[in-house]
């Protein structure tokens, strides 16, 4: 049975874990909070940089010298980059395993293809790392600050790669936020550029020849992409971190009265034995 001040020390120590989990969910909500702002307004921006994308490329859907742009060319699927969005940090219940489940479930549908890695984040790069997986490239410190100027980079490189012909497609894995306990995992391919679906003609009057402002959105479209993806993951994974620290504040509180309580009673029980010690003793002295 631990003593009383195992068990003192026991509580102090849980109390302490407490107040660090209170802080850090205090810290995501701060974050997440900003994080949710950026994404909800970016999403409308995305959307309609789609629908533009769209309406520009049915203006040029007869024009055969735009089949032979670098972002449209359709290949077989033999070598796949994969950019996988992770956080830098723990902490966040299974926002990165989920993530890490759903990166090898992907590698294994792809069986005999050559796949390769760009990742964003600590947790993503430092797993497959240790497996010695082909990591084409890797970022990090997005989940702590980052800009559109990050994402553009990352585009770029991708971009440059596939009109090299040195992948055959781009797909990119991250969770997408939703609510405060809810991200959906969500895989797209952003590499080719799938060609625009079929739309309502609108007469519009460009400024450019279509053709021209076409061969400007298709990069800026692989940007705004994996732009959005950064916001989304970072949001989810602060709402991930705040809803882990808060079950773990919960947890803390739980043990805490738990303790106390054994502790109460291992007190009552030594009063009780040091009194039938005293009677005892009393007893054996008449």
């Amino acid at each position: 049975m631990p003593s009383l001040i195992d068990l003192r020390r026991r509580i102090r120590s849980v109390r302490n874990t407490q107040q660090v989990t209170k802080a850090m969910k205090m810290v995501s909500a701060a974050k997440l909070r900003r994080a949710q702002d950026r994404v909800l307004a970016a999403r409308p921006y995305a959307a309609m940089y789609r629908e533009l994308r769209a309406r520009v490329a049915a203006a040029v859907a007869t024009d055969e010298r735009l089949a032979t742009h670098p972002l449209l060319a359709q290949r077989p699927e033999e070598r796949i980059v994969l950019v996988f969005f992770t956080a830098d940090r723990g902490l966040a219940g299974a926002f990165n395993t989920n993530l890490i489940r759903a990166a090898q479930a992907f590698i294994a549908e792809q069986a005999g293809k050559q796949v390769q890695l760009v990742t964003i984040g600590r947790k993503g790069r430092d797993f497959f790392r240790k497996r010695h997986f082909p990591i084409a490239a890797e970022y990090t410190g997005f989940s702590q600050k980052f800009d559109y100027a990050d994402a553009a980079s990352v585009a770029r490189f991708l971009i440059e790669r596939y009109a090299r012909a040195e992948t055959d497609a781009v797909y990119l894995l991250y969770n997408e936020f939703k609510s405060l306990i809810s991200a959906r995992l969500t895989t797209v391919r952003v590499l080719p550029v799938q060609p625009a679906a079929a739309v309502r003609p609108v007469d519009y009057i460009f400024e450019q020849p279509p053709r021209e402002l076409l061969e400007g959105l298709l990069p800026r479209y692989v940007e705004v992409a994996v732009y959005q993806a950064l916001l989304e993951s970072v949001a989810a994974e602060h709402a991930a971190r705040m809803t882990a620290m808060d079950q773990a504040t919960n947890n803390a509180a739980e043990m805490i009265a738990r303790l106390t309580l054994y502790m109460n009673r291992v007190r009552q029980a030594s009063i009780t034995k040091e009194i039938i010690e005293v009677v005892s003793g009393a007893e054996a002295l008449e």
